[in-house]
């Protein structure tokens, strides 16, 4: 899985009781394809043991500074390294690292290393509001760390709620991929992403939409963040979880939409429209629940407004627009007409009746028509490798102009 297959991941594990969430965390960058070395530190030993992560990574942890055939292990790990995360990091692991201590393997490996380092601090509430601890923090970050703040949440048994939770590893696992990611055209640019389907009320309890499930969308938003973008994704009621650093805005109706990414775009350098907003609405929503026994002969629709045409008056000059037309017929031609029509750099097509393409499925395939008259068809493929697939060619076109 990009970028992880084949990358050498370092994992330190320190004395926590969050330590557990790290068993996980190593599964799932073993799972992404990286090769992952465990460092853990004495005191983390006291808490999980070294065989659960050998049994995780397939590779054996390592735990002592000294030891016969081992007396540089600090220097040929931190080599070997392309990302270094320490996760939990005390408060006394932090104060360690930013003072240079090298008294143990990991405080060392991260002395010799020349690779991407990420802190990710999990400690007491009251620890971590200590003003020397922000000091310590904030000297991590000049060094050149990257530091995750700890999340609110249940503490420590008896502790109660507060800052100070390690976050889930797949929030961790996005801070790690966006280190490993090489150079992008993206890093630091605006993208907006637009997901899922919208509702169209037609009385106070029923809509009309569709089966989007915004997979295809926040695998973009994922994406694009992972390169360094900082991203906003405009979502519907999508199924799944948005991407960990991304500005979410919620919105139920086309209208919302619209005036959602109308007001983004401004400082936007790129939008993708990936979401399915509903193409009609109830020319009338009834005040009240329509009754079945009352009957309904017909009921009238009017169509929404078209999200790309709105927003054309307010794109960022040089900003790269991507559409998405999802069809059951003439899929090609519908997407060349809707590349003119709504003056799209790309648009991504593909047909709602092939298996494993449609709704609500983790796969995609699509062809990417290009505003130079080029198509492009691609093969079947995860949602997450079509989001790449289309951010390499906005990340070509950004870099052209």
């Amino acid at each position: 899985m990009r970028p992880f297959d084949g990358r050498r991941v370092l994992l330190g594990v320190t004395g926590g009781i969050a330590s557990y969430k790290s068993a996980w965390l190593a599964r799932l960058l073993a799972k992404a394809g990286a090769e992952v070395d465990v460092v853990l530190t004495r005191a983390a030993t006291e808490f999980i043991g070294a065989v659960t992560f050998e049994a995780l990574t397939g590779r054996p942890p390592y735990t002592a500074l000294f030891g016969v055939g081992h007396a540089l292990d600090h220097i040929k790990l931190a080599r070997a390294a392309d990302a270094i995360v320490v996760a939990p990091a005390t408060a006394d692991f932090v104060a360690r690292a930013v003072h240079g201590h090298g008294d143990d393997l990991l405080a060392a490996c991260l002395l010799a290393a020349e690779a991407p380092v990420l802190l990710v601090p999990a400690m007491n509430d009251r620890m971590w509001a200590h003003p020397q601890v922000r000091q310590n923090v904030a000297r991590a970050r000049e060094i050149g760390y990257t530091v995750v703040d700890p999340d609110e949440g249940m503490l420590a048994a008896g502790e109660g709620s507060g800052p100070g939770r390690m976050p889930e590893p797949e929030a961790i696992l996005a801070y790690v991929g966006r280190l490993l990611e090489p150079a992008s055209a993206l890093r630091g640019r605006h993208v907006v992403v637009t997901a899922g389907p919208t509702r169209e009320a037609v009385d106070p309890v029923r809509y009309l939409s569709n089966r989007s499930s915004g997979k295809m969308g926040v695998a973009i938003a994922t994406a694009a963040h992972r390169r360094g973008a900082q991203v906003t994704l405009v979502a519907g009621p999508i199924t799944v979880a948005p991407p960990v650093g991304v500005a979410v805005v919620a919105v139920e109706t086309t209208e919302q939409m619209a005036a959602a990414v109308r007001e983004a775009l401004p400082r936007a350098d790129v939008l993708v429209m990936a979401a399915a907003p509903a193409d009609f609405r109830a020319a009338e929503a009834a005040p009240h629940k329509l009754k079945k026994r009352d009957g309904i002969e017909t009921l009238a629709l009017t169509p929404t407004a078209d999200i790309l045409l709105a927003t054309r008056d307010v794109r960022r000059p040089g900003a790269v627009v991507v559409g998405f037309a999802l069809e059951t017929r003439d899929v090609l031609a519908a997407g060349r007409e809707k590349l003119r029509a709504k003056a799209l750099d790309l648009i991504v097509v593909n047909d709602a009746l092939e298996p494993g393409a449609g709704f609500g499925v983790d796969t995609n395939r699509v062809s990417v028509l290009h505003a130079d008259g080029r198509d492009e068809h691609l093969a079947l493929m995860s949602k997450a490798e079509v989001a790449d697939a289309i951010l390499d060619r906005v990340a070509e076109l950004i870099g052209g102009r």
